[in-house]
């Protein structure tokens, strides 16, 4: 069955918290460095290859040599990265119910309350730059009166010229001013014309960031509301909880297996149903198949063909990790529910473990049982996981379980699981 709603919101969270986890650990680290590594003796190699292609045939010889040395350097680091990864997967097989131990995996329902609602800051973008207003009017000088030259001693003719020059000096001037004043009407028209032109573009762009401001203040409450829904939902699903509502049950057992995050090469996916009148869990875990899990014993570079080749682990080597997964996987899950469950809710778990494939023989979907395994919550929870080995676990649990599991050989399912683990 699907998650619910919180049991998703939880699983995306603890996905952000796994790969925050995984950065801040020493084996990330060392691993982003052989990375780093690799990539730096990458990028020289490629420098080295360039360099000796532009060099005299002197020096060619030598540059194409450390081109080479710097090459095979490079397939090295690169193998060393890969080789950690794998380190790194198979460790993280290796410990999956180790893992769990280390971790308390009680849900505080209270912690998924939203507090408080993180708005981003409103942005008006390219409308919150204001065009610079226009600047002050200013007008060309006004033309000066310019007289004539004086004609010196003035009699007869020549004063009458003088006169006359005196009177065209000042009919120019008179145009001039006439023009310059009209001029000066003309730029004062322009320039209220200017200013309207820019207030009304001011306007607009207040405007433009009224209205998204007011598209903003909706998506805020909008966000409120949500908060608000969710932190209703939740306060129902806690109440639910608190008087043994069989569906708040089930969702809280949602919650806790979306905890449960598993490494990315070893996927696992969970489907459960709780019924109150038993108290008893039903839950069915899906492992991935034997032939998605890594297979690598180690890379090595191969210099005679240049190749970087993958030995592959013995078969027996295989088997074992995969059975030895699956076991931890049935135990952990047991582990998890149980040790969640405070208020003693659940009361048993009938709990099985398979892979989905396509069958063989019919080319149709099917589901294969590795495990089959009921337990108590009493019995189970006196066990000190810290020092069991898992299938023996099982075992005493009285499970059904597959005899090879690497193939795929369905469990034993129509004997009794119900054994002395209750």
């Amino acid at each position: 069955m699907a998650r619910g709603f919180f049991a998703e919101l939880n699983y995306q969270a603890q996905q952000a918290e796994k790969r925050q986890r995984q950065q801040q650990a020493a084996a990330y680290h060392a691993q982003a460095a052989f990375e780093r590594r690799a990539e730096a003796a990458r990028k020289a190699a490629e420098r080295a290859r360039a360099t000796a292609a532009r060099a005299s045939v002197a020096d060619q010889k030598a540059a194409q040599k450390e081109a080479a040395r710097l090459h095979v350097e490079s397939k090295l680091a690169d193998v060393e990265a890969r080789n950690g990864d794998l380190a790194n997967d198979y460790a993280e097989i290796d410990g999956l119910l180790a893992s769990t131990l280390q971790v308390d995996d009680y849900v505080d329902l209270e912690s998924l309350k939203i507090t408080e609602v993180e708005h981003p800051p409103f942005n008006p973008g390219g409308l919150g730059v204001v065009e610079p207003s226009l600047p002050a009017l200013t007008y060309p000088p006004e033309p000066a009166f310019l007289p004539p030259a004086p004609l010196g001693a003035l009699a007869g003719k020549k004063k009458k010229k003088e006169e006359a020059a005196l009177e065209q000096a000042k009919a120019a001037h008179q145009q001039a001013v006439q023009v310059w004043q009209e001029r000066c009407q003309n730029m004062y028209t322009d320039y209220l014309a200017a200013q309207e032109d820019w207030k009304r573009r001011e306007v607009k762009r207040l405007e433009k960031i009224d209205a998204a401001k007011a598209v903003y203040d909706q998506e805020c409450r909008e966000r409120e509301a949500e908060a608000e829904a969710h932190n209703q939902e939740l306060a129902k699903l806690i109440n639910g909880l608190a008087f043994d509502v069989e569906d708040a049950i089930q969702e809280y057992v949602g919650i806790v297996l979306s905890n449960s995050t598993y490494p990315e090469s070893f996927p696992v996916t969970h489907s459960h149903k709780f019924d109150l009148a038993t108290r008893e869990l039903t839950l069915q875990v899906t492992v991935p198949e034997p032939s998605t899990v890594p297979s690598v014993k180690e890379y090595k570079y191969v210099k005679a063909k240049d190749e970087i080749a993958a030995t592959a682990l013995p078969v027996k080597a295989q088997k074992d990790r995969y059975s030895s997964a699956v076991w931890q996987v049935a135990v952990r899950t047991l582990h998890e529910v149980f040790e969640a469950d405070r208020a003693g809710k659940i009361h048993s778990i009938a709990l099985s473990v398979g892979v989905d494939r396509v069958a063989p023989a019919t080319g149709l979907p099917e589901t294969i049982p590795l495990v089959v395994v009921a337990a108590a919550r009493e019995a189970f929870s006196a066990f000190d996981l810290a020092n069991v080995v898992p299938d023996a676990t099982l075992s005493h649990l009285g499970a059904a379980m597959s005899k090879s599991t690497y193939d795929c050989t369905p469990a034993a399912a129509g004997r009794g699981v119900r054994a002395q683990g209750q």
